[in-house]
């Protein structure tokens, strides 16, 4: 390409020549002068031209370079700002981490993470800032002078958790909820708290034995929700509302063994509702549990402004029939969604088969939702219930201390009662004998009276015999004698 535009340019040059003898006749010196000047010039200029020109084809190629750089760099810094929902691997952007990071903020309030234990005395516990970590080869820096205020404000009811390394994150996280706690004292450096009831044993174990060294106090308790529990990755389904339940993760945190049969079976229980979360509703599923899509079939609203106007602390957010009465929560202008035709949502079940009783609607199916968990009233109902329990427990220790020595005194009394049945079963053993022997005696007895009796008889029969035989010769000898006295006269 270079010769043939090189072999151009010598045979221009060469038709110019050509073209000015030609013409020198006809022409005049000046002329002549001022066309071999300008052709001089154009061959001289010819080559800063082609530099620049050379120049600007490279700075055309930077341009272009630069120009599809910055596409593809306005276009990553789209995905990395919005995300890309049609490719996983590139997952939420900036902004959704983004509020999703302040919902996450704004649930659980102020926090004040990685501060110390410094003692532990009775019911006082006291927490300080820990120092600044010592950079090896820099020289740490001098601490600066706290300020007034105070590290957390006093009064404040605050929920501690103790932090432990976990695999894969480079900075310990709460790992152990240790209870509810009221701030009694707070400096810039360190709080002093002080719990606000009855700690459960685990925790106070903890606290004594110095294993929760590092703690994090949060203001709020973090709201429970479904998508922690949902596999990465894992998008909604026909099978699954939520998507895949991630179950190694659930198995890991709520895979409790128990002793007792009706615990086990409790956390079974438990286990199972987080595993079916968001699946396909089931006969035996209770009410509060399931929910139903449906999809409209031609336009409907519903009111989901009450005309009350009050705050949530004057008697919560929502009214009877469920619509929003807190201005922060109200939908404003008429108060009411409209749904149109092929629009679907999941409500419960209740709610569902009041629109399928308008006609508005279809059932498209049935799914089981885990119903949410409230960690304040949670906690604090299980404390009520663990005070219960442990009164229980000293009332039934007592009945059962009661009962153990009604026992004891039971099988003392069984004892004697034992002794005298062995005494009276050898007393029985000897009455045996002694009724046998008088048995014995008395047939003895029996027969010899017998004897006698049937002796006396035959003596009685035989003394009645002589009698008779007496009186027949006292008879005769009275007749005899009477005889002779007859005779004698």
């Amino acid at each position: 390409m270079h010769f043939a535009i090189l072999g151009i340019l010598i045979v221009l040059v060469i038709a110019f020549f050509v073209v000015v003898w030609k013409a020198a006749p006809h022409w005049r010196w000046y002329q002549i002068v001022a066309v071999s000047v300008t052709m001089l010039l154009a061959v001289i200029f010819l080559f800063p031209v082609a530099g620049v020109l050379r120049s600007r084809s490279a700075w055309h190629q930077v341009k272009e370079d630069l120009e599809q750089r910055l596409e593809r760099e306005l276009a990553e810094n789209k995905e990395l700002k919005y995300g890309d929902p049609t490719n996983p691997s590139v997952g939420e952007g900036v902004r959704p981490l983004s509020q999703k990071l302040s919902k996450l903020g704004i649930e659980a309030g102020r926090r004040w993470r990685n501060l110390r234990l410094r003692n532990a005395e009775g019911n006082e516990i006291v927490l300080a800032e820990p120092p600044p970590e010592a950079v090896p080869g820099v020289e740490p820096e001098e601490d600066p002078e706290p300020g007034n205020s105070p590290l957390v404000p006093e009064g404040m009811v605050v929920y501690g958790f103790a932090e432990r390394p976990a695999e894969g994150v480079e900075v310990p996280i709460p790992r152990l909820f240790l209870g509810e706690f009221r701030v009694s004292a707070s400096t810039p450096t360190q709080v002093t708290l002080e719990p606000t009831g009855q700690l459960a044993q685990g925790a106070r174990q903890a606290i004594s034995d110095r294993q929760a060294t590092s703690w994090s106090l949060y203001e709020l308790l973090p709201l429970d929700a479904h998508e922690p529990f949902i596999a990465e990755g894992s998008e909604p389904s026909d099978e699954n509302l939520f998507g895949r339940v991630d179950e190694d993760l659930v198995r890991k945190l709520l895979g409790r063994q128990a002793q007792d049969p009706d615990l086990q079976a409790a956390f079974d229980a438990t286990l199972q509702e987080y595993l079916r979360d968001g699946s396909r509703a089931s006969g035996d599923d209770p009410p509060e549990t399931r929910w139903m899509m449906i999809e409209f079939t031609e336009r409907h609203s519903i009111s989901v402004d009450s005309p009350d106007q009050r705050g949530a602390l004057d008697g919560g957010y929502f009214d009877g029939s469920g619509r929003a009465v807190d201005s922060r929560l109200q939908r404003g202008e008429e108060g009411e969604v409209t749904f149109e035709s092929g629009d679907r949502i999941v409500v419960k079940e209740e709610a569902a088969d009041g629109i399928l009783e308008l006609g508005v609607a279809r059932e498209i199916d049935r799914f089981f939702i885990r119903p949410l968990n409230d960690y304040r009233f949670a906690i604090r109902r299980t404390r009520l219930m663990l005070d219960e329990l442990a009164n229980r427990k000293t009332q039934l220790e007592f009945e059962q201390q009661v009962l153990t020595d009604a026992t004891d005194k039971t099988t003392r009394l069984i004892q004697r009662e034992q002794e005298v049945r062995n005494n009276l079963e050898q007393d029985l053993a000897q009455f045996q004998v002694e009724r046998n022997a008088i048995e014995s005696f008395r047939d003895t007895m029996d027969q010899r009276v017998s004897e006698t009796e049937e002796t006396l008889v035959r003596l009685f029969r035989d003394n009645q015999r002589l009698q008779a035989e007496l009186e027949q010769i006292h008879r005769v000898i009275r007749e005899r004698i009477d005889a002779v006295t007859a005779a004698v006269e």
